[in-house]
């Protein structure tokens, strides 16, 4: 297995570029693909996409914050007793590669993106105490078991069609949970997921002394400090020090904050990223202790966030290109003429995959891709619910390759596309072989 990552790895270190570029590339073969299969004119294509540049500013902040917000209330005083404490048990590269790979995976399931923050902190965490572990694998770990999220309580797809009045309501009706992420073969794909993917991380982990890079331990000093500067707090006894440096102020603010999010639960709300958002905020507030010495931790979050303020909107450009042409229904017909009423959840995790390369978002993806699915299970006989739920596996399965997704990551860890990617490939191509035969079963035994 160390073999076949090193191969993976020493082939993206040779031919992938950086996240940016990709994200580039991806625009021009995008505009190509829709020139050619479309017939647009160059400035009808080049107008949709930059009319569409701006679609995700929102999702973008909501990222950035759940980044920022994670980190500050993961290097507060307490959160960060409590995460040394829970890794200083661990003392072998291995069993960090399995504990790294777990958290990141219990998070996500219960929410895409608590897992996005918490997988990449308990991994930089065990990087720090456990000598000899290899620092992009276990970022990688933490990351792969992302995928678990559309198989989870957040899962974007499932939660969707189980709602009332939802878009495809009147193609599909409703689909409870218990029919998706609820149902056994489901469930039977967490478990082993959740069971394997660890095993197969820490079989990658390099065997050779000489080939490990552990982390920066310099590095880490000057990102996990103590105390903010004097200009921050203020080293005078005013009253405007006195002020910023007011644990009452911030038990009262993160007090209500919290309150409103309990509120909100009782009342029937969803807990979304923007109420994981409030939580970090509002709990890492009270949990630092002042506002001065928040700001001043937060701070240092908000500086890992550049590649997504630069990124994202290329993928809003990519996704509005998409939006605007027949692709994805040429694409989605085209698994579907070849598909049959027990095979057609195989091809809708196939062209799930493909299609999410260009929509990496699990809410516009069904929008777009949903309408074309649905009929085809109609036309063949094929269960909606194996349908839809094999659009979200493809949608999450190719999420563990997505720069879009894996730009957090990078940013958390300090690394590039192509120190990750190559564990990520083979982590990607297990999936793959677990989603498509756990919904051959599923489409099978119907």
């Amino acid at each position: 297995m160390t073999g076949l990552a090193r191969f993976f790895s020493s082939m993206v270190s040779r031919y992938m570029p950086d996240s940016f570029v990709i994200a580039i590339i991806l625009t021009l073969v995008t505009g190509a693909l829709t020139f050619l299969f479309e017939h647009k004119e160059l400035g009808t294509i080049v107008d949709s996409w930059g009319n569409g540049f701006w679609n995700l500013l929102t999702f973008a902040m909501q990222i950035s914050i759940i980044l920022a917000t994670g980190y500050a209330l993961a290097i507060s005083p307490l959160v960060d007793r409590l995460l040394n404490r829970m890794v200083s048990v661990v003392n072998r590269p291995s069993t960090a590669i399995i504990v790294a790979t777990v958290a990141g995976g219990v998070a996500s399931y219960l929410n895409w993106g608590f897992g996005l923050v918490v997988g990449g902190i308990v991994a930089r965490k065990l990087a720090l105490t456990v000598r000899g572990v290899h620092y992009p694998l276990i970022v990688t770990s933490a990351y792969s078991a992302f995928t678990l999220y559309g198989l989870g309580l957040s899962s974007v797809i499932p939660i969707t069609i189980s709602t009332p009045g939802h878009p495809l309501h009147a193609q599909m009706g409703l689909i409870p949970l218990s029919q998706t992420i609820f149902s056994p073969p489901m469930l039977v794909a967490s478990a082993i997921v959740l069971i394997t993917l660890p095993i197969l991380n820490a079989l990658m982990h390099p065997k050779n002394g000489a080939d490990v890079i552990e982390f920066d331990q310099s590095l880490s000093k000057q990102e996990f400090v103590d105390e903010p500067s004097s200009h921050a707090t203020g080293t005078h006894h005013t009253f405007a020090s006195k002020l910023n440096n007011s644990r009452l102020l911030a038990y009262i603010i993160g007090g209500l904050g919290m309150v409103f999010v309990v509120r909100q639960i009782i009342q029937g709300g969803t807990i979304n990223i923007n109420s994981i958002n409030l939580i970090l905020l509002f709990l890492g507030i009270v949990m630092v202790g002042t506002p001065a010495r928040y700001v001043a931790r937060l701070s240092q979050g908000v500086g890992m966030i550049s590649g997504i303020i630069l990124q994202y909107p290329f993928y809003a450009g990519i996704m509005a290109l998409m939006a605007s042409s027949r692709l994805m229904t040429l694409l989605s017909d085209a698994f579907a003429h070849v598909a049959t009423q027990h095979t057609l959840p195989l091809w809708a995790l196939l062209s799930s995959y493909v299609i999410n390369i260009f929509v990496p978002s699990g809410g516009g993806h069904w929008v777009l891709q949903g309408p074309f699915m649905i009929a085809a299970a109609r036309e063949l006989g094929a269960p909606l619910n194996q349908t839809a739920m094999a659009v979200q596996l493809g949608n999450a399965w190719n999420d563990i390759v997505q720069p879009l997704w894996i730009l957090p990551v990078l940013a958390l860890s300090r690394l590039r596309l192509a120190d990750v990617m190559g564990y990520l490939v083979v982590a990607m191509l297990w999936i793959g072989i677990v989603y498509a035969g756990v919904l051959l079963w599923w489409g099978y035994s119907a």
